[in-house]
Parts: structure tokens; C-alpha cells; sequence
């Protein structure tokens, strides 16, 4: 089969990335790298926070840590500890409804970038948001002044930034967490979706697909 494709809209493959695990890139890896490089959060030596641990989350620590930043992972799950910091490489994990936790890290981290889709308190976080909750936020108006605090907003980045993206996670190696699925297990990854039972990201698996229907 072959697919003709307008050369400007098509991003380079690395040889060294494999294409199923790294397909996450293309939407959370983007998402994530994006942010940090706008805001300057790329720097070697800095404290980035990272806010939540799914399917973008995990790829925001990956990414942050190629970059050569401290990362603390913020989570409403102790149980993700483990996972952060012995798998993931996080350097520490802070818990975001203990509040001893929370005022001990104050002042630490030079950004966070947030990357959970819920309404949540604002004043612990005050940087960078890449979630999208539903509702609106509130935004309190002292932590913003005290500091000079900056909240921002981040989608995802332009075929430029994603070649720039990809090469930068083949170079580091950063590669998602990913389960392979069959196009026929569709439904049940939907499910498992809604229950948050997947680790990072399902990931089609269309070659396989397309030979079994042959």
C-alpha cells in the first residue's frame, strides 16, 4: 500500500525510535515538550513539578528529565510513588492533599507544568497549565503577585516543533509507556480508559490489523 502525502505536512521518523511506543509522541509528547521550551523550562539544573501521572503526565517527566531538570511529580495518589521515582526517574513526589508536604516544597520548583483535567486548587501550583478541565478556574490574585508569578496555557505545537520533538526523544530515548492492542479490543480499551486501567497509553496495532484482513 502507499500513501501520498503533501511533504509539508509530514514528519521525518527517527530509525532508532520505534514507531509503536512512540506514537504517544505525536500528541502527549508534543504536548509536554512544547511548554517546557516555550516557557523555558529546559534548562539543566532546574526543579520542574510536574502535576499528575497518566498518559501525558509520564511523558512530561520523561521529557523534563531529558532536558536535564530536577522533577518532583505532584499527585493526588501516593500509590504513584513508587512507579515515579523508581521507574519514571522522578527525583521526588509530593502528595497534593498534604498540606505539610505542599508548604515544605513551596518556593522550590522553578515551574510546573500541570497535566491533569480537573477542577483543582490553584494557589500550590501557579505556572504552567497544560490539563484542560471543563470548568473554569479560579484564580486567586496574591500568589500571582507575590513572585511574579506567571500562569500560562499550552496546546500542543506545529509540525516545526514536532520534527524537533521527535529527534530530541530519539536522541534522549524517551519513549512512552504503552500496552499494544489489536483493533478488535477497541471496546474494552474504551472501558479500561474510563476506569484509568491503562499505563501510560493503548496503542493500535494497524499493521497487524491490516494483514489479518487480507
Amino acid at each position: 500500500m502507499m500513501v501520498v502525502c503533501d511533504e509539508h505536512f509530514v514528519v521525518r521518523w527517527p530509525e532508532n525510535l520505534p514507531m509503536d511506543a512512540g506514537a504517544p509522541l505525536l500528541c502527549a509528547g508534543i504536548t509536554t515538550y512544547s511548554p517546557l521550551r516555550y516557557y523555558g523550562l529546559d534548562k539543566p539544573g532546574m526543579h520542574i513539578g510536574i502535576v499528575g501521572l497518566g498518559g501525558v503526565g509520564h511523558v512530561a517527566v520523561k521529557m523534563a528529565k531529558a532536558f536535564g531538570t530536577k522533577v518532583t511529580v505532584i499527585s493526588a495518589n501516593i500509590n504513584k510513588k513508587k512507579e515515579a521515582i523508581e521507574k519514571l526517574g522522578a527525583d521526588n513526589f509530593l502528595v497534593c492533599s498534604d498540606q505539610d508536604q505542599m508548604q515544605e516544597a513551596r518556593a522550590t520548583l522553578d515551574g510546573i507544568v500541570d497535566t491533569v483535567s480537573a477542577v483543582q486548587p490553584l494557589v500550590p501550583l501557579l505556572d504552567i497549565m497544560v490539563g484542560a478541565p471543563e470548568k473554569s478556574l479560579v484564580v486567586p490574585a496574591s500568589p500571582l503577585l507575590q513572585g511574579r508569578k506567571l500562569i500560562g496555557g499550552s496546546s500542543i505545537g506545529g509540525l516545526k516543533e514536532t520534527q524537533e520533538m521527535i529527534d530530541f526523544a530519539a536522541k534522549h530515548g524517551v519513549i512512552p509507556e504503552v500496552e499494544i492492542i489489536p483493533i478488535d479490543y477497541v471496546n474494552t480499551a474504551i472501558e479500561r480508559l474510563e476506569k484509568a486501567d491503562v499505563k501510560y497509553r493503548f496503542v493500535i496495532d494497524v499493521e497487524k490489523t491490516m494483514k489479518a484482513s487480507f
